[in-house]
């Protein structure tokens, strides 16, 4: 495995080919947020983006609703959770190993057939494109619990309805108001000079098709049987975008609000360990906010990471190379004294 060089604190940012460290902060800002090549689009999320947020969060529970007649007095047939299980896991890991850890945050390097399998999960969790996703999560990296950031929890008051308004804002407003707002080359020039994830990225819709097509497909050729097909479709499409939705949503929202902290950050990031166990290890989010880069985010014992072992099983079969992993010097100058 490959360990830090050069930071301190291992809190690395890539924008692009450039890496912040967070020794060099408050300096980075002023390069990059104080010239207009890295200040925002436009003021809010554009009228097509708040369409088609609108679409991602209501057409799975509208779909639901609309279904359960159909649903009513039905079997749940070990098929129905095949299907779940496998478009969670499989959709769920392209958003944690792939959009994040491996395209946002560059923590290891793969070839372009895993990429492109990695990006097309990723969209199929309906989550947005690529180039939104990973220059989203960068500026909120960058801007973490702080004006332009933009997905924090961080109340504009100290009324009980301040502090709902702040996780309401995190967990789903944000994407009307502040999403998709620093989606350019500046933020993500890696994934916009790679020709095969751009035509990934401009082929969004077709694998939200996709994610809803191949359930019903999978059900319905495994049984011959419209019905079963049918089933198929609500809960490994509608159902399973559903939850996997909020869990990761509950990333941005509760795990800044609520859990332990067990490193020094900048930030109000926290540890949920059953948001970690829905999200395949992104629950322990103080543990990322404190080492950005770290390919592993369940540094605990008993701190369960499931995206950390497919990214380690990768590299068995030569698959990954170049892990990033925090060394324990790094660990311990973080780390803070809990009460036992």
């Amino acid at each position: 495995m490959q360990t830090y060089q050069g930071s301190t604190t291992l809190n690395e940012l890539s924008i692009g080919e450039k890496v912040i460290t967070s020794d060099h902060r408050d300096i980075a800002l002023k390069e990059t947020l104080g010239t207009d090549k890295y200040r925002p689009e436009r003021k809010e999320t554009t009228r097509v983006g708040k369409f088609f947020t609108l679409v991602a969060i209501l057409l799975p529970p509208l779909g639901i609703l609309s279904a359960a007649k159909l649903l009513w007095d039905t079997d749940l047939h070990l098929i129905d959770i095949y299907v779940f299980a496998g478009f969670y896991i499989l959709t769920g890991l392209g958003i944690t190993v792939g959009y994040h850890r491996l395209f946002t945050h560059r923590a290891f390097e793969t070839n372009i057939l895993v990429k492109l399998a990695l990006a097309i999960l990723g969209a199929m969790t309906l989550q947005g494109p690529l180039t939104q996703w990973v220059s989203d999560h960068r500026m909120h990296h960058l801007m973490s619990d702080q004006k332009g950031d933009p997905h924090s929890p961080v109340p504009s008051g100290n009324k009980l309805k301040d502090h709902f308004m702040g996780l309401w804002h995190a967990h789903v407003g944000w994407m009307f108001k502040t999403k998709g707002l620093w989606r350019n080359v500046n933020y993500a020039e890696d994934i916009y000079s790679n020709k095969v994830l751009m035509a990934v990225d401009r082929l969004y819709l077709l694998w939200v098709l996709l994610s809803l097509l191949l359930p019903f497909g999978l059900g319905y050729i495994m049984t011959s049987n419209i019905q079963i097909g049918l089933e198929s479709l609500i809960w490994g499409g509608l159902i399973r975008i559903f939850l996997f939705q909020h869990a990761t949503f509950a990333v941005n929202s509760i795990c800044h609000k609520f859990g332990r902290r067990q490193y020094q950050t900048k930030d109000n990031s926290r540890n949920q360990w059953l948001v970690a166990l829905l999200t395949f290890g992104e629950g322990w989010h103080n543990n990322h906010h404190a080492f950005p880069r770290s390919a592993r985010h369940g540094l605990g014992k008993l701190q369960i990471d499931v995206s950390w072992l497919v990214i380690k099983l990768l590299k068995n079969f030569k698959l990954a190379k170049s892990v990033y992993l925090p060394k324990e010097n790094q660990i311990v100058k973080l780390s803070l004294r809990l009460p036992k």
